[in-house]
């Protein structure tokens, strides 16, 4: 019975890292797909929206671009050192 809830909780454990490592990529490309909207905020509006004031449209993607990287660094920084631990420990 003890070694069965033992493994129980190491399979949780397991969950666990596997969770972390992927919100951290997630994270990743919250920042990056955020510093490409701010960066190249201009060249979207005029593609892809046919509304006539394009500032107005630059504007509202840099800012959506910058609470998107402040999203993803949020993230990472919270779950990156225990990925860090993870990756240590593999070896």
């Amino acid at each position: 019975m003890n070694v069965d809830i033992q493994l129980n909780f190491t399979k949780i454990k397991e969950k666990d890292k596997r969770m972390e490592i992927t919100l951290t990529i997630l994270g990743l490309i919250f920042v990056l797909i955020g510093v490409v909207l701010i960066y190249d905020a201009r060249k979207i509006t005029k593609s892809r929206f046919s509304f006539q004031d394009i500032n107005e449209g630059t504007k509202y993607l840099k800012i959506f671009g910058f609470i998107l990287t402040i999203l993803g660094l949020g993230i990472m920084y919270y779950y990156l050192p225990s990925v860090f631990e993870t990756i240590k420990n593999i070896k």
